[in-house]
């Protein structure tokens, strides 16, 4: 799956998810995705 389709389906789960604990894990995962999203943008950029 791409870091793209990845990105999307937390962004998905982080908005569908009620749970305060669940909602902190999700939005660390996606930040985490997003940071390696951005180096390999910037590296094959």
């Amino acid at each position: 799956m791409s870091i793209e389709a990845q990105i999307e389906e937390l962004r998905a789960e982080l908005n569908a998810c009620t749970r305060k604990a669940e909602r902190r894990r999700i939005a660390r995962e996606l930040d985490a995705l997003a940071e390696r999203y951005t180096a390999w943008k910037r590296a094959n950029d």
